[in-house]
């Protein structure tokens, strides 16, 4: 949640007063900060996209990501770690275990992140089928963290998700990204990765670790001579239109 409202005024070409009339209405993805609002770069991006509203050419520009390299998704799952018997009854009480469990600065808000990620299960669950859900998929976290990180939790016991296959969820991949870039491009590798079939039997079983981490490893050195646009995202097809 890295811009303020005149951030996002300037991003959107029109002035603070309408942006506080956007958040007076609900109809602008907004986080309410120690008494100030803050927006998520990517969520506008959509939102404003989906309403064909013009948007300065900044919106797709990270200043503090130029000089960051394009992140491993091996690298961010060790920084992010591998938890198994995750507790939780619920989708709310297990997002609060992993909230607890994730690797983050003392000085990241706990409680506001889990209001956020409960926000946005709010709008549409982030299951994705085959009892895998990755909390917050379409937008990115972007919290003040050194480097990207992928947790991931297998529940103790599977929850009612919502997802749309009807499966319940019993495992959970959450990130953690200091950028929108690089969150954008872990979900692209990883997205890539929950299709190799290797990977899938070892967090089915789940396996351990290192046999967790072997098969990432395997599965995106496969990544790397793929066609790029699969890495990327170009020519993808286009995100749906957040919903208000």
């Amino acid at each position: 949640m890295n811009l303020s409202v005149r951030d996002t005024a300037s991003l959107l070409a029109v002035s603070e007063k309408t942006i506080y009339r956007w958040i007076k209405q609900q109809t602008i993805p907004a986080y309410r900060v120690q008494d100030q609002y803050r927006f998520n770069r990517a969520e506008i991006l959509e939102w404003a996209t989906a309403r064909r509203l013009k948007v300065s050419s900044e919106i797709f520009q990270e200043p503090e990501a130029a000089d960051q390299p394009i992140p491993s998704l091996l690298a961010a799952l060790e920084a992010g770690g591998v938890f198994y018997r995750v507790s939780g009854f619920d989708k709310e009480s297990v997002l609060r275990e992993v909230v607890d469990l994730l690797r983050l600065p003392e000085e990241v808000d706990r409680d506001f992140l889990l209001r956020v990620l409960i926000a946005r299960e709010a709008i549409a669950p982030t299951a994705v089928g085959d009892g895998i859900a990755i909390p917050h998929v379409r937008n990115p976290v972007v919290l003040h963290v050194g480097r990207p990180m992928i947790t991931l939790c297998f529940l103790d016991q599977p929850i009612e998700y919502g997802a749309l296959d009807g499966k319940p969820v019993h495992t959970l991949f959450t990130i953690i990204s200091p950028t929108t870039r690089a969150h954008l491009h872990l979900t692209s590798k990883l997205s890539f990765v929950l299709r190799d079939p290797g990977f899938r039997r070892s967090i089915e079983r789940p396996e351990s670790r290192p046999e967790i981490f072997f098969h990432v490893e395997r599965a995106e050195k496969q990544l790397a001579t793929a066609r790029p646009r699969c890495v990327t995202g170009e020519g993808a097809d286009p995100a749906p239109p957040a919903s208000t």
